[in-house]
């Protein structure tokens, strides 16, 4: 297929089906069938497809060059980062659909959670490829949307509801102060092209430097930057299993790379856009571990678990764009190994959660929280989730030979490269921080293998196949990446090298 027909396609078949998805569905549910089957592998279906598309639109990406595409007012441009993006969130997304098969079963609105599924996404992949600064807000908006519809899925519990009221207030604050930065630039520049925009900013202006304050601080609510975070921990526990794994695994990430390209495009306002990122991610990784220390609610303690992994994202990129000659595209490099590997541990921890709370709570009608407790003997009765609850929570952690060990480690390997002594310093700061996520990570693992079969274990349902068979395949993409890292190199790379065009230094 060729690339320049498929990258459209890319984008436009989740968001094209979503719709159908759900009116078919629908149909499917009011007819005698009483059944949303249609939409579950229809879902399936399109998001194979698009990963396909994606397969064909990156060729050339892999060989250095870019695709553009200009549809009247919409500017979309495939490059490394783009790529990475759009592949992460297609796969995640396809395990959390045959995931879901089993876990949304039977629930209202079931064909409307696919819907959304596909629809969030087509607006990430779009997100991703956005060239201007208006169609970033309303890819970004689209996905603010999809999510927060999801977030509130189970609308007649009032936790469910407060969380997505919640989440919908600070997304729309962010959202007001990112158009208010859009505006900024626009008075000040008359363009919206992110590429255009670079080559006319060529020093420090204090309306462009108030822009990106306003960008970092939009951007950084969905991003969950400390202190913007606060909506996270709601959201992450009382979504459904699948979608908590989504918001953690690829929507923060999503807003973080909005807020990239955003800034890319003014990176000659300011020499400092690379030390917020190492500051930021400082406070990300403090607050976030030592938040989730004291969490009794399993998925509340992943959650902050990911704010906490932000925080190592954000300085392998700052650690690059700081330090482009010492550093090199390797702390970049670092970051986005690790924002995949965030994505498949994440995604893993969250699906095998929900597995549990599934067989605990859900199959018997109750939809409380999976607390720490609960997790006691888990592995007596179902050994291969608790196996895989343990890898994800010790990769996490960064234990070698784990994925989430390699991408820490080349986040240090940068740091220490810029031979800068603060930089030095957050390294060490990052080492002690990864040893202390065990403190939350190890008790896990002690419950399920050490201890007594809790009753509520004892009398647990069944755990589907079509809930471990994702279970299985991320399981083994964390230790194959972890014992082989490189295998990923020719995604990440191109990445790297795409943001150190996008903030000029290369």
């Amino acid at each position: 297929m060729n690339p320049t027909t498929a990258f459209p396609w890319m984008i436009a078949l989740p968001l094209v089906a979503a719709p159908i998805i759900y009116l078919i569905g629908r149909l499917s549910v009011r007819s005698r069938a009483q059944s949303a089957a249609p939409a579950r592998w229809m879902a399936i279906v399109v998001l194979l497809a698009t990963a396909v598309l994606a397969f064909f639109a990156g060729q050339p990406i892999l060989q250095g060059k870019t695709l553009t595409l200009t549809f009247y007012a919409i500017s979309l441009r495939l490059d490394g980062v783009a790529l990475l993006l759009g592949a992460t969130v297609t796969f995640l997304g396809l395990m959390v659909a045959i995931f879901s098969l089993r876990y949304m079963h039977g629930d209202e609105g079931e064909e409307k959670y696919y819907a959304l599924l596909v629809a969030m996404v087509g607006s990430i992949i779009g997100l991703g490829c956005a060239a201007d600064l208006f169609n970033l807000w309303v890819w970004f908006e689209v996905m603010a949307i999809s999510s927060f519809m999801l977030v509130a899925f189970y609308r007649d519990q009032p936790a469910s509801l407060e969380a997505g009221l919640k989440y919908l207030v600070q997304s729309a604050a962010g959202s007001v102060l990112i158009l208010l930065g859009i505006a900024l630039v626009f008075a000040s520049t008359g363009m919206l092209d992110l590429a255009a925009i670079r080559t006319v900013v060529n020093g420090p202006a204090p309306i462009l430097i108030a822009a990106g304050a306003l960008f970092i601080i939009g951007f950084g609510v969905k991003a969950a930057f400390v202190p913007l975070h606060t909506w996270l921990p709601d959201a992450h526990s009382q979504a459904p299993s699948g979608i908590s794994a989504m918001l953690s695994g690829i929507v923060i990430e999503a807003g973080l790379v909005a807020m990239l390209r955003a800034l890319g495009a003014l990176a000659a306002v300011s020499s400092l856009w690379g030390v917020l990122l190492l500051i930021f991610g400082a406070f990300n990784m403090l607050v976030g571990n030592l938040m989730a220390l004291r969490q009794e609610q399993v998925k509340r303690l992943l959650a902050y678990s990911s704010v906490s992994h932000l925080g190592y994202m954000l300085v392998g990129l700052g650690a690059s764009i700081t330090f482009p000659l010492m550093v090199g595209t390797n702390g970049a490099e670092g970051a986005f190994f690790h924002l995949f590997n965030h994505a498949t541990m994440k995604g893993l921890a969250f699906l095998s959660v929900g597995a549990l709370l599934y067989a605990l709570h859900i199959a018997r009608g109750d939809h409380g929280p999976l607390v720490l407790s609960d997790l006691d003997g888990a592995s007596r009765r179902y050994p291969a989730v608790a196996f895989s609850l343990a890898v994800a929570v010790l990769a996490l952690g960064g234990l070698p030979p784990l994925s989430g060990f390699m991408s820490k480690w080349m986040i240090f390997v940068a740091g220490f490269q810029s031979q800068n002594g603060w930089m030095i310093a957050l390294v060490i700061f990052m080492a002690l921080n990864s040893v202390l996520s065990l403190g939350y990570y190890a008790p896990l693992v002690n419950r399920m293998f050490r201890h007594t079969p809790a009753p509520i274990v004892e009398n647990g349902a069944r755990v589907s196949f079509s809930m471990r068979l994702p279970l299985a395949l991320l399981t083994l993409l964390t230790v194959v990446l972890g014992f082989w890292p490189t295998l990923l190199s020719w995604l990440t790379a191109p990445a790297a090298s795409a943001l150190m065009v996008w903030f000029g230094v290369q």
